[in-house]
């Protein structure tokens, strides 16, 4: 008899305690109407009258919503909206009751808010400003989801994917675009290196020059002195000159068959070349300048029509 009347009674007391996990409530009816909520922890109900109709979950739940819409410049573009959100812990009736499918509710409301948004951006703008679409989307959300016991903690635009050939145009585009900021980079490069090699020829040429005269200088120089030495002992200045245009001529002939591919102008080798080679130059140089003594002593005669007008 005791164990018929234990059985019943540990069937009741199992029964009427029940737990609660921790950041969740417990929805307790009886019969069919709503009772109370319990939170975590160890909980007592009556058996058979009240029965825990559901559990509502306090923690921060995220819902993944991918949404296809179009933007201003005809661009059709997919998008991932992260949406947070809780139920609001002194709103877990509205929260259990009001709703049926809270997912839905709020995937319907990141729908309509999204397609309202990007339609009025470019693609471009939609890439830059996808924060403004997801704070419009944290508005609208709070505006209606607190009314049913949800806060909306964030709202994030986690993905966007254009139609493959959009990306392929715009990766194009891009690769243009650095393609010509290198061509220009070159071009400034090419500028410098030809500016530079200039500068480098006009300051060898001007080197170059300058070492020429330097050694004419030099060589007229050392002219001057050979003559005054040949002059010192008994050789008069045209027989020097001489002397010195015919050790030039053969220093040259040197110097041109010292180099194999060297150009050789043969010129009279007779033992008076050198002598007639000097007779000439020193004749041309004195024709020459008696031609411009004469152009500027020369008296202007007046002409006879002059004359005849004086007379007249």
């Amino acid at each position: 008899m005791f164990l018929i009347f234990l059985v019943p009674v540990l069937i009741i007391l199992f029964l009427s305690f029940f737990t609660v996990k921790q950041q969740s409530s417990a929805i307790i009816e009886r019969f069919g109407k709503f009772n109370s909520i319990r939170h975590s922890g160890l909980q007592l109900k009556i058996p058979v009258v009240d029965r825990i109709s559901g559990v509502v979950n306090l923690r921060i739940q995220q819902l993944d919503v991918m949404i296809e819409t179009k933007t201003k410049d005809n661009v059709f573009v997919k998008l991932k909206v992260s949406v947070q959100f809780k139920v609001i812990a002194d709103r877990v009736y509205d929260a259990f009751y009001k709703l049926e499918y809270p997912h839905d509710q709020i995937t319907s409301y990141v729908f309509d808010v999204v397609r309202a948004e990007v339609p009025k951006l470019i693609l471009d703008d939609v890439f830059e400003r996808k924060d403004n679409i997801a704070v419009a989307v944290k508005r609208e959300l709070n505006e209606a989801m607190t009314t049913y016991g949800y806060d909306i903690i964030n709202t994030l635009i986690t993905d966007i994917d254009p139609d493959i050939q959009v990306k392929n145009a715009m990766n194009r585009i891009n690769a243009a675009d650095r393609e010509k900021v290198a061509a220009e980079y070159e071009a400034e490069a090419s500028r410098i290196r030809i500016v530079a090699k200039a500068k480098a020829e006009a300051e060898s040429k001007r080197l170059q020059g300058q070492g020429i005269a330097d050694q004419r200088r030099e060589i007229a120089q050392g002219l001057v002195e050979s003559v005054d030495v040949l002059n010192k002992v008994g050789i008069n200045s045209q027989e020097a000159s001489a002397l010195i245009v015919v050790t030039q001529h053969y220093d040259t002939l040197q110097a041109v068959g010292a180099d194999s591919r060297s150009n050789l102008i043969l010129l009279p080798n007779s033992p008076t070349a050198a002598s007639d080679m000097l007779t000439n130059m020193v004749t041309s140089f004195a024709a020459s300048s008696k031609v411009s003594e004469m152009s500027h002593t020369a008296p202007i005669k007046p002409s006879k029509k002059a004359n005849d007008n004086t007379l007249e």
